[in-house]
């Protein structure tokens, strides 16, 4: 279903984006902004912007931003044409009928068969479990623990060790072969046909938010491999997407959600009382993991077995949920290997006295890389204290950035204000400001190349926006083509057109072409960056350097994309780099027509 252009922009026109976001967040004007508490993570201090001029919002905590839609999508789950239509609603607009085509009928209807199909299952392997050949299941699962109650509640069921009698009961309820095999519960070959995937295992139905069982998990009996199996990805299981227990979890009043690693984790926490527990699938934590915890929570503890493994996959999943503006914190289990086996050994109690000891994910995380350097040499120190403001770096609003500087100083007994300067100097090292640069691995090199080159495109953007009177000045020098990185020379062209066509900026407009979430965040967040400068008459300086870098790494990447022995093309290259060091030469720090 897809609403022309036309009607998209009378919708939000008519939606005034303060008086939307006021229904459900407590806003404050401050200068031409409105300010509040970002209802996307937790905070205490109001971070989250609404612009009623440029019809968007900006949190300078967590990155979330958009225009009115976006705000629905994010708050209330809407899909794009859900929040057209609850704001047409609200703003009297009537929609023009869309209907919905015969495509989007049928893939409706296979949907609801693949669900069908797993709910039949779940209810199969359960009936299994309680007959004499699930004695021995049955005995694991009480061996491991687990009330009879407990065992209904998640569903748990049984896979018979001869295969096929899932097939043939699915069969008698008249789905095709191409269906079941769609499902992901069945294989096929040729000599054997069609057959169940999973035979011999103890089974943990997997269910969305909704409680619909999309997959399954299972846990082999007796010796062999894969110890656990899961269902393949399919229409409606995407591993990536969903969390083991989260609609159950979802519904628990704690204050946060606790995520670990399996599913035998999560029911002995259910079991425990710790009912706001889940589990990833099989899969490291993903952003779409990240965001599905968001509309739930503010907090999550992290709980990951206590090997090399665990830690790894705790600092993979970190930046994830800050990006995310989820607050994050790591349990300490140790010296047991997960939160099933401390539970059966130390009990509940204990278990939520490590859970109020968790450790700030950030500091968790500083901890972590300490052990990648020798602070007792005084260069290990120097490079340990480097990447600790490369981190830093993160944090966007600057009054979470000196909490941390301060955190950081107290527990490694450095100046406070040594800290604060070489985070200084490296986020205007990203922003083109010249700066001594460290020798580092090539890897290293081009990641820090490409993360300059982007801070620097994503000032230019901000500036253009909240700057509207360099535009004349930059947009002689600068065209949307060389802003390199594809998202950025999209908007870029946008803004372009907009104030060439119009004579003015629309940067709200900009978001109805972006229903991806993430693309949306990212869009949100080019016309939001931080502006790294002490005062308004640096800025004709800092746009000049910024300008000058966009246009040196431009021409850098088209030399090489250049094919060897075009020489038309390499000497155009060559020519328009000429044209870059004379206008060096001829304006020097700054373009004759910039403030400052």
């Amino acid at each position: 279903m897809r609403y022309s252009d036309d009607v998209i922009e009378e919708v939000r026109i008519r939606s005034d984006i303060v008086d939307v976001i006021s229904q459900y967040v407590r806003l404050q004007k401050k200068g031409n902004s409105y300010f509040g508490l970002c209802p996307f993570h937790n905070e205490r201090s109001p971070s989250f912007s609404v612009n009623r001029e440029k019809q968007m919002y900006y949190c300078f905590g967590c990155g979330a931003g958009g225009n009115v839609y976006t705000f629905l999508m994010e708050y209330e789950n809407y899909s794009f044409p859900e929040a057209v239509q609850y704001l047409a609603r609200q703003a009297g607009v009537n929609l023009p009928v869309v209907e919905e085509s015969r495509e989007a009928r049928a893939q409706a209807d296979y949907k609801t068969s693949l669900l069908g199909i797993q709910k039949l299952a779940a209810g199969y392997y359960y009936y299994q479990l309680k007959q004499d050949h699930g004695a021995y299941a049955r005995e694991y699962l009480q061996g491991r623990g687990l009330s009879a109650e407990t065992i209904h509640q998640f569903g748990l069921g049984y896979a018979q060790k001869s295969g096929g009698g899932l097939y043939r009961y699915l069969k008698e309820k008249g789905y095709s072969d191409e269906l079941l095999k769609d499902s992901g519960l069945f294989q096929a070959d040729e000599q054997r046909g069609m057959y169940d995937k999973f035979w011999n295992r103890v089974i943990f139905p997997i269910t969305d938010v909704q409680n619909r069982v999309i997959g399954f998990g299972g846990r082999l009996m007796g010796e062999g491999k894969p110890k656990y199996l899961n269902s393949p990805e399919t229409k409606i299981f995407d591993k990536g997407r969903n969390l083991y227990g989260l609609s159950r979890a979802r519904s628990s009043r704690r204050k946060n959600i606790i995520i670990c690693e399996g599913y035998m984790d999560v029911i002995s926490m259910h079991q425990a009382g710790f009912t706001n527990a889940v589990a990833s699938l099989g899969t490291a934590l993903t952003t779409g993991h990240s965001s599905l915890l968001r509309r739930y929570t503010q907090e999550v503890l992290m709980i990951y077995d206590s090997d090399e493994a665990g830690i790894k996959a705790a600092l993979r999943g970190i930046p994830l949920l800050r990006a995310a503006g989820i607050h994050a914190k790591v349990v300490d289990l140790s010296p047991y290997k997960d939160p099933d086996e401390f539970i059966k050994a130390e009990g509940g109690e204990a278990f939520q006295e490590r859970l109020s000891q968790a450790e700030n994910s950030f500091l968790f995380q500083i901890r972590m890389l300490e052990r990648e350097f020798d602070l007792e040499d005084p260069q290990g120190k120097t490079d340990f204290y480097r990447a600790v403001a490369q981190r830093l770096l993160e944090f966007t609003q600057d009054l979470e950035r000196e909490n941390y500087i301060a955190a950081i100083a107290r527990r490694y007994q450095v100046e406070k204000q040594q800290l604060h300067k070489l985070v200084n100097n490296l986020a205007l090292t990203g922003a083109g400001i010249p700066a001594r640069q460290e020798v580092r691995g090539p890897n290293k090199r081009k990641e820090e190349a490409e993360s300059a080159r982007e801070k620097a495109q994503k000032l230019m953007l901000t500036w253009l926006v909240n700057k509207p009177e360099i535009f004349a000045e930059v947009s002689s020098y600068l065209k949307p083509e060389d802003f390199t990185t594809p998202l950025y020379r999209q908007v870029a062209a946008m803004l372009y057109e907009q104030q060439e066509k119009e004579g003015v900026f629309t940067p709200a407009r900009i978001w109805n072409q972006f229903q991806d979430p993430e693309e949306q965040k990212a869009a949100a967040s080019l016309l939001n960056a931080e502006l790294p400068m002490e005062s308004e008459k640096e800025l004709g300086k800092a746009v000049t350097d910024t300008l000058l870098r966009i246009l040196e790494d431009s021409l850098q990447q088209q030399r090489k994309k250049l094919e060897p022995g075009d020489m038309k093309a390499l000497q155009k290259n060559m020519e328009k780099e000429m044209e870059l060091k004379k206008m060096k030469a001829k304006f020097g720090n700054k373009l004759p027509n910039l403030p400052g």
